[in-house]
């Protein structure tokens, strides 16, 4: 497994978030999906913007905050061996943490994040600003590393965003 790297702060060309949540809201609506998110790092936003767009409870089960080690296992399974193996902000936990969110939810898409968003926490080999992305839904689990440059904030919002990018481009890719 290598997760597709992505550096850096978002382009400058990146589209408002508000308007990629929109675009996610009418797909997955369109095509009857429901979504939940699996959040570590970003706290929440993810559920956050996909709940300013108006409508989105036709499509957002809602979310499950799990800054600690303790909640990744306890409520989304993730394995204590996988944790101890390869780290809380590891490609191996957010899949864990999309696929076990998806069991125990049922919903059709699960977006997972962890991360360091700093400006503490990074070491050499996992520095500020890695974090991780998975989708999991019937086709499988996609993840992608990136490796942010911000300050705490930009780190999170950058993390929400490339959250909404991958759940948008498995909805199209489902429908």
């Amino acid at each position: 497994m290598n997760p597709e790297p992505r550096d850096g702060p978002l382009p400058p060309d990146a589209p408002d978030l508000a308007v990629v949540a929109e675009r996610l809201g009418a797909r997955c609506t369109a095509l009857g999906l429901r979504v939940v998110s699996v959040e570590s790092c970003t706290g929440g936003l993810v559920g956050h913007l996909i709940t300013e767009v108006p409508g989105s409870s036709a499509y957002y089960v809602g979310g499950l905050i799990t800054y600690s080690d303790d909640l990744k296992r306890e409520l989304v399974g993730v394995p204590h061996e996988v944790i101890e193996a390869h780290g809380a902000v590891s490609a191996q936990v957010a899949m864990a943490m999309a696929t076990g969110g998806r069991e125990r939810t049922r919903a059709d898409l699960v977006v997972s994040v962890t991360g360091i968003a700093g400006p503490d926490g990074g070491t050499d080999s996992k520095p500020v600003g890695l974090t991780y992305i998975a989708v999991a839904d019937a086709a499988g689990v996609a993840v992608r590393r990136h490796a942010w440059t911000g300050d705490r904030a930009a780190n999170k919002r950058s993390s929400a965003a490339a959250a909404l990018d991958l759940l948008l481009e498995r909805v199209e890719a489902a429908g």
